[in-house]
């Protein structure tokens, strides 16, 4: 591609101040030679290109300098750095949705609701109805920028939660270690890392001491990756790439230096961000259903143009004239406040979720929580905290004990079995041996809570706080390692007593059939005794029945040379589930929603967890990947609907069994935290990432994120959504009560040669004034506290269900029954007066005001919601009675409406008769909840 002008000029001149900038003192102006210098450099600049982890990984040091164009000892030059720049771009993950903010706007229209509402302005300019093209104008503006304003808030909240993560590094530049943030990398630069840091770009390390790196949000495993500098003869799965490591994982132990191969969207997060926007979004319940209404509402305006044109044919009128007729009506009937109110519910409702540290992304996703029958939750670091934590503890003289309390924080107690006596130090000889031999064949630090090293040994080090045994390390002066390997399967230490002129003493950590071989003695009660046959079986049996639990065993011994070692016992780690996570998954068993839990664990640890979580109230019923892949499509969706645990699972596994829940009809939500969760999290209906520890692509591809990790979140976020759905059917209920009413009015006047009832700017005033304010404050009602109860609302189910148009029409024909009443006794033989319409209108209206304060809730008593639970109801009731006493008795106001006043009795009269649609409709729920209660659901699945 030839460069731009400009471009061209920025360069020169970017270049220029640069020479500038590094000339000798005393120069007065860069030499030619100086600018030939930056213009070759300009030309090897564009010749360097990311480098693919599978190529570098291959490389020697010297190779991996030259293609990279990189001094290994003083990294790169500002100048280098610049024009790399220009060339990759900066070190970011971005979406790649670069649409112009008034595309992102237009977008809204898309919307069949607002398209068909804009139809209706046009039909009203064509008939010169402009009062109501304006009102519907204003209308379809109102609710496309609260859309619009509220999705890119969200956005914008997104990228804040981002900036949480420190996204800083230590950078060699010209020679000089720099703080950076990580944004700033290219392509050759020369990066430390320590305990700690988060990997910033992928790198192919060049220098490494003892470097453990936690890359389980790309593999799934709990256990760091061993990482090296020497350079590979083949390059296999991402796995095995053991001189590279990838952006977004975790230096665990060690230290390394690497030189960053690719950033941004080049590096192994791109992979996947690649498979994640392939996968289409579907759409929510609401939008089906916002959709469904718009056509019904769409077929139910061209029947009434229908009916009125055949009525108006039939009886001679002009053809014409009954088709403009016919349009109004049909404009009447459309609800503008519809999509307006829908918009505020989800917008408060997503303003709400904020305050519970729930970002939501997109408005519709809170409603559809409400319809979620299924939630796929993956397992280490969602439902498990990520820290390994020992719990029990077995010795080789048949003591057992259980361990309280998570994580690395040191709190809780050893309690030994069945006293349930609390044990400190070594008052249980047998038991301190064994945390003693846990805390020194160790290399684990805890430092504010948080482990330095493989969380195994942390877990050992916390164990050893709790017995207050975590200083006894101290006492040993350690004078030899032998370190942990794959094959061998155990560590081992040799130490010395401080001050002490004893012996060498060995200390070793392992897999019970490997340290077993080791010793020949076992530890009973501080004394040494021969190993016999019969308790290597007792050990043996004690290891399976700890394992079978879920607990990953380790065996401890000691002893003054290896193959003479005193077995000491075994200690059991697991990852336990977080805080609340039980009680969450009770709660949502209990509501009809299904929990699946999928992870890449073995069968018993999963097992373990789900019993633990108390998933399907223990009834497990669990699958492997490699059984995924055997069954077929359809087999599939029928299976896995039963299916409580997917163990040993990869990342097309989640995308599997996601695709076959959605075939069996179930909407599914998926939390996740991991790169590899970031496919499923985006194929889900609703995706759930977690703040603090989920990565970028996980939570660029979640529609929601839990900003503190917390799970049991995730139950009011369900609550909210089930309790926003109501509010909408609430305000339907009385939207489109009084459209019919209003509606109803104008056809019976119409048909029966009547004059009109009300007049073109009551019309108005009741469409937009009165029915704006009360009816958006019935999409703020508080939720519920019974909500969450109740079963999920399914798929096939519509804003408007047989019962609540029944309901819709017993409220019409009440309002209508009772204003044709009022108009009826107050139209004199003479015809229509002010009084007339203004008896009508306000009679109409009061019938308005009665209605929303019953539509408050479709199935409790307005004494049990109370009256001022909701004060943005009272006021918007209370501001539309002032605003038609205004329109009443107010002299420029009445000219307008053509009104007059109206006297106390009259006013009074008007709200005993309104007040009917209240007392009928509050005694029709009366009976409902006496004769039909709700019937309430429980189970696994669904």
């Amino acid at each position: 591609m030839v460069e731009g002008g400009f471009t061209k000029l920025l360069r020169k001149k970017l270049f220029f101040h640069l020479a500038q900038k590094y000339q000798p003192l005393g120069s007065s102006e860069p030499k030619e030679e100086e600018e030939e210098c930056e213009l070759k450099i300009i030309e090897q600049e564009k010749e360097v290109a990311v480098l693919a982890p599978k190529d570098a990984c291959k490389c020697h040091k010297e190779d991996l300098a030259k293609a990279l164009n990189v001094d290994l000892q003083t990294g790169l030059s500002e100048c280098s750095v610049l024009q790399r720049r220009l060339k990759h771009g900066w070190n970011e993950f971005s979406v790649e949705n670069t649409e112009p903010i008034w595309k992102k706007y237009l977008d809204q229209f898309k919307n069949p609701l607002i398209l068909l509402l804009l139809a209706s302005a046009l039909v009203s300019v064509i008939t010169k109805e402009y009062e109501d093209a304006a009102s519907i104008t204003m209308a379809v503006l109102i609710v496309v920028t609260v859309a619009f304003i509220q999705e890119y808030r969200s956005e914008k909240s997104l990228e804040e939660l981002n900036k949480l993560v420190p996204p800083e590094c230590n950078c060699l530049r010209e020679g000089k270690l720099q703080h950076l943030l990580a944004r700033d990398l290219v392509p050759g630069d020369i990066i430390y890392l320590s305990v700690g840091d988060r990997v910033p770009a992928d790198l192919r390390l060049i220098e490494v001491t003892d470097l453990l790196v936690d890359e389980s949000s790309f593999t799934g495993e709990a256990e760091p990756c061993n990482k090296t500098d020497s350079v590979l003869m083949e390059a296999g799965d991402i796995t095995t790439l053991s001189n590279v490591v990838f952006m977004g994982t975790l230096v665990r132990y060690g230290k390394g230096k690497g030189v960053v191969i690719g950033t941004g969207e080049n590096s192994q997060f791109g992979e996947v961000f690649k498979m994640m926007q392939a996968e289409e979004t579907p759409k929510t319940p609401l939008q089906k259903s916002m959709d469904r209404l718009g056509k019904q509402l769409t077929l139910f305006s061209f029947g009434i143009i229908g009916l009125i044109m055949l009525i108006g044919w039939l009886q001679g009128k002009h053809l014409l004239g009954m088709f403009t007729i016919g349009v109004s009506l049909a404009v009447a009937a459309i609800p503008e406040g519809l999509p307006i109110v829908v918009t505020v519910t989800l917008v408060l409702g997503v303003l709400r979720m904020a305050k519970k540290r729930v970002i939501v992304k997109k408005l519709p996703i809170v409603e559809t929580l409400g319809c979620c029958n299924v939630i796929c939750s993956d397992k280490t670091g969602t439902l498990t905290a990520n820290e390994m934590t020992v719990t029990r503890l077995v010795t080789s003289d048949g003591f057992q004990a259980e361990v309280s309390g998570v994580g690395y924080n040191g709190e809780g107690n050893v309690y030994l079995l069945p006293s349930k006596e609390i044990l400190k130090e070594f008052s249980n000889v047998s038991v301190g041996k064994l945390v003693e031999a846990g805390c020194v064949v160790n290399n684990a630090i805890i430092r504010k809570n948080s482990v330095m090293g493989q969380p195994t040994e942390g877990a050992l080090i916390a164990l050893a706080m709790k017995m207050e045994l975590a200083d006894i390390k101290d006492t040993y002066v350690r004078n030899k390692e032998i370190p942990f390997s794959s094959e061998q399967k155990w560590m081992a230490v040799k130490c010395t007593l401080k001050n002490q002129d004893q012996d060498d003493i060995y200390f070793m950590k392992g897999a019970f059939e490997e340290v077993i071989q080791y010793c020949s003695l076992y530890n009973s009660g501080g004394i040494s005794l021969s190993l016999t046959p019969q308790q290597k079986a007792f050990y043996q049996q004690e290891e399976k029945r700890m394992g079978s639990s879920g607990l990953r065993v380790l065996a401890l011994a000691s002893g003054p040379e290896l193959g003479k070692l005193t077995f000491l016992g075994l200690v059991g780690i697991i990852d336990p589930p977080r805080a609340g996570v039980r009680e969450a998954v009770q709660v949502l068993l209990d509501s009809g929603v299904s929990v699946k839990m999928i992870t890449g664990d073995a069968l018993e640890t999963a097992m373990a967890i789900g019993q633990n979580i108390g998933l399907c109230n223990g009834k497990l019923k669990a699958m492997s990947g490699e059984e995924l892949d055997q069954l077929a499509e359809a087999e599939l969706s029928s299976t896995v609907k039963n299916v409580s645990i997917f163990f040993r699972t990869s990342p097309k596994h989640k995308l599997k069994i996601i695709k076959a829940l959605q075939r069996a009809g179930a909407i599914v939500s998926m939390t996740g935290d991991g790169v590899n969760d970031a496919v499923a999290l985006k194929s889900a209906d609703i995706g759930i990432a977690m703040g603090q520890a989920g990565t970028d692509v996980s939570k660029e591809a979640a529609n929601m994120i839990l900003v503190d990790d917390d799970f049991s979140t995730v139950m009011n976020a369900i609550e909210e959504g089930k309790g926003i759905f109501y509010n909408i059917k609430n305000f339907v209920r009385f939207q489109l009560s009084t459209s019919i009413s209003a509606l109803s009015l104008i056809t019976l006047s119409t048909v029966l040669n009547l004059p009109n009832p009300l007049n073109a700017m009551q019309i108005l005033w009741i469409n937009i004034i009165m029915d704006g304010p009360p009816a958006q404050s019935l999409g703020v009602e508080p939720v519920d506290k019974d909500t969450i109860k109740q079963p999920p609302r399914r798929i096939t189910d519509t804003i408007l269900s047989k019962s609540l148009i029944l309901k819709i029409f017993m409220s019409a024909v009440i309002i209508i029954s009772g204003t044709l009443f009022v108009f009826w006794k107050e139209n004199p033989k003479g015809g229509i007066n002010p009084r007339t319409t203004t008896m009508t209108f306000t009679c109409f209206v009061f019938f308005d005001l009665f209605n929303a304060l019953t539509c408050r809730s479709q199935t409790k008593l307005i004494l049990e919601i109370g009256f001022f639970r909701n004060r943005m109801f009272l006021y918007s009731v209370l501001g539309s009675f002032l605003g038609q006493l205004a329109v009443i008795y107010i002299p420029p106001l009445q000219k307008i409406f053509q009104t007059e006043n109206l006297g106390v009795l009259d006013l009074l009269f008007l709200t005993v008769l309104a007040s009917s649609v209240f007392i009928v409709s509050e005694f029709v729920k009366l009976c409902e909840k006496h004769c039909c209660q709700p019937k309430h659901t429980k189970g696994c699945h669904n």
